[in-house]
């Protein structure tokens, strides 16, 4: 058990706890949630005994074994699978030991702890320690390659994800996780939450993905106003909670407003008055006595919007035999090759469309997302972009390329240099840079401050197309909430990388996914693409387990067709209706993919027949309608191309469920 008794806190002169109590028992598993400042990361400290309170205890058990991630990696030749079972300190002591005894003259006394110390081994799993540091590496996106490269190899992300597999690999019973999601693909947070769930000890993770959260914790702390409040559910849970909680503390303070003005009122009317001087004392005794409510507000909310775009070309862009990677530079820089990651690319953006690109780590998700937003040239093939194409591109690494030495008004006259200073400094203030702020260099500024100015800086250029690769890391719940509710609204074209399933289920309505070096449909959702990571890539089922969209017609069913004369009617209702929702399993995804070719080619039909329209009018053929008419006939074909290939998809489709229902 974990127990806070009248807990104070100080950072310098800012006080984060305040008499704060709390009680969590073994086996939990704690969101800790708060605003950015609020002192989650301190707590911990304290629990690390880093930091200690500066009044009131903190207690749980001594004997528990606490393991956490470290914040520095040191850049070492060591392989990362070592560094990684470095992490299990009781382990590499037995080992360490039993290499000095091994080396050493070899005696009765020597021997007889060489046994003792092959069985603590034993009990330590020392035996399978290599192989379950493989499948946790895996889990987490090393290849089996990676595994044997030195660690000071690694980019500082992969760095990060290697001190969390340390912190997995030591056996505890308390894990504490600080925003453990924030350097990891989809695919790893999916393998991190199954892990989690099966771990045995008491768990506490800050994090702000709420549907990491909703997957793990079973009891929620929030750190507000110097308190530490516990709620028992999931983050979904909490926040039905405090809005309940909201709205009763708002009621209560309302009726003991209006309870203070009555007394207050009867004290005026009759203080002076002799008959009812001592009524007038009692209420004034009562009005001392009252402890004042404070109104409970909630934290002020951050939102802001995509300006609208001022053109819509359709389609955006045309994708034809791509193969996107990088090249390959001799050491002059000049061109002698390319490394493909994706082949052959078709693909049309057409205005509206708001897709999730899906992919395990390493597919080819931001090589595609570059070379959409032409920081990477195509390989081979052609890729057109629709004249007046705008692009808002949000790279993983975009906090790193802006100046650090510089303030955000800088950044924005950047790109904005005609514009009045006061313009922008009210822009600038929407996206919660106030006062000094604007002109401040923003090296001291948080993660989330130097990603939200990014952010700004999209948004000012209106773009019609956003690729948005990683947008969420580094931004807190309450910003995380804002971008959702602005992409949600914006009226142009999204493609979006992310690991923030919320965000994606919120804003995007199709999936793509990259796949074997290929773009593919995903005819499904992200449960159905959490269903294929565990058949396929995180090693529970079958590697040649088709995605979703790939629809095959149910294999014979030899059992079924087993004369039946033997079994009971009871029985055989049973077998009826077993394979009457086999059949709908089958059917369904079907069903499902038909319903959105249909959708897809009604709007395919209504863009032709607004085309169709326009090229019947004579003005479109004057001189000076030209190119006009030119992008005309470029979209007619497309979207002709485009119908063709939907319809013989349909048809196939419609082909398969009549042969299912014969």
């Amino acid at each position: 058990m974990i127990r806070f008794s009248n807990v104070s806190l100080m950072r310098g002169t800012k006080p984060l706890l305040e008499d704060a109590d709390l009680t969590l028992n073994p086996g939990d598993k704690i969101g800790l949630i708060g605003a950015n400042g609020a002192g989650k990361s301190s707590l911990f400290a304290m629990l690390r005994s880093e930091l200690h309170p500066d009044q009131g205890e903190i207690d749980f058990p001594q004997r528990w074994r606490m393991a956490y991630v470290a914040q520095e990696t040191p850049a070492l030749d060591r392989p990362a699978i070592d560094y990684a079972i470095d992490g299990d300190a009781g382990l590499r002591t037995l080992q360490s030991e039993l290499e000095r005894l091994e080396a050493a003259p070899h005696t009765q006394e020597n021997g007889i702890a060489i046994g003792n110390l092959h069985a603590a081994l034993a009990d330590a799993d020392a035996y399978t320690v290599q192989s379950r540091a493989e499948q946790l590496l895996l889990g987490l996106g090393f290849s089996l390659e990676q595994m044997q490269q030195p660690v000071a190899s690694f980019s500082g992300g992969w760095r990060m994800r290697l001190n969390l597999a340390q912190a997995l690999m030591c056996p505890s019973d308390l894990l504490l996780l600080d925003e453990p999601t924030n350097h990891l693909d989809l695919d790893a947070i999916i393998w991190l939450e199954d892990w989690l769930k099966r771990y045995p000890g008491t768990l506490i993770i800050i994090s702000h993905d709420r549907d990491f959260l909703d997957e793990i914790v079973n009891v929620v702390v929030h750190i507000d106003e110097r308190k530490l409040k516990r709620y028992s559910g999931n983050y979904s849970a909490f926040e039905r909670q405090r809005a309940a909680h909201m709205v009763l503390a708002a009621a209560a303070f309302e009726k003991q407003q209006r309870t203070r003005a009555h007394l207050q009122s009867f004290v005026d009317r009759f203080k002076a008055k002799a008959t009812k001087a001592r009524q007038a004392q009692s209420r004034m005794k009562a009005l001392a006595k009252m402890e004042e409510l404070a109104p409970l507000r909630a934290a002020a909310e951050f939102s802001f919007e995509f300006r609208e775009p001022l053109s819509a070309p359709n389609p955006l862009l045309v994708m034809e035999d791509v193969d996107a990677g990088y090249p390959i530079l001799d050491g002059h820089g000049d061109k002698v090759g390319g490394k493909t990651i994706v082949h052959r690319v078709n693909f049309s953006l057409q205005t509206g469309q708001r897709i999730g690109l899906l992919g395990v780590n390493g597919a080819g998700k931001s090589t595609l997302i570059k070379t959409i937003a032409n920081e990477l040239a195509p390989l081979a093939g052609t890729a057109t972009l629709g004249k007046g194409l705008v692009i808002g591109y949000f790279a993983q690494h975009q906090v790193e390329m802006l100046r650090h030495d510089e303030s955000p008004l800088w950044h924005l006259q950047k790109i904005a240099p005609t514009v009045r200073e006061q313009e922008l400094r009210n822009f600038l203030g929407g996206f919660n840079f106030p006062g000094d702020m604007v002109t401040s260099p923003i090296k001291p500024f948080s993660g989330g401050e130097k990603a939200r100015l990014a952010l700004a800086l999209i948004v000012w250029q209106r773009p019609n197309l956003l690729l948005l690769d990683e947008p969420t890391n580094h931004l807190d719940l309450e910003t995380r909430e804002a971008l959702t509710l602005a992409l949600a609204q914006f009226e142009g074209t999204l493609v979006v990388v992310s690991h923030d399933r919320h965000l994606l289920r919120a804003t995007t309505d199709e999936f793509i996914i990259v796949a074997d070096g290929r773009l593919q449909p995903f005819d499904g959702d992200l449960d159905d693409y959490k269903n294929w990571l565990f058949q396929t890539k995180l090693g529970k089922g079958d590697a040649a387990t088709p995605l979703p969209s790939k629809i095959d017609a149910p294999a014979s069913n030899a059992a079924a067709a087993a004369p039946i004369a033997a079994v009971d009617r009871k029985e055989q209702k049973r077998l009826e209706a077993e394979e009457r929702q086999r059949m709908a399993a089958v059917k369904k995804p079907i069903e499902n993919r038909i319903k959105r070719l249909e959708e897809q080619m009604a709007k395919l039909n209504a863009r032709k027949a607004e085309i169709d329209a326009r090229l019947l009018e004579p003005a479109i053929y004057e001189a000076d309608k030209k190119e006009a008419l030119k992008t005309l006939v470029s979209d007619q074909a497309f979207v002709v191309r485009d119908l063709g290939t939907l319809e013989e998809e349909w048809l196939e489709l419609q082909e398969q469920l009549e042969s299912l229902a014969a």
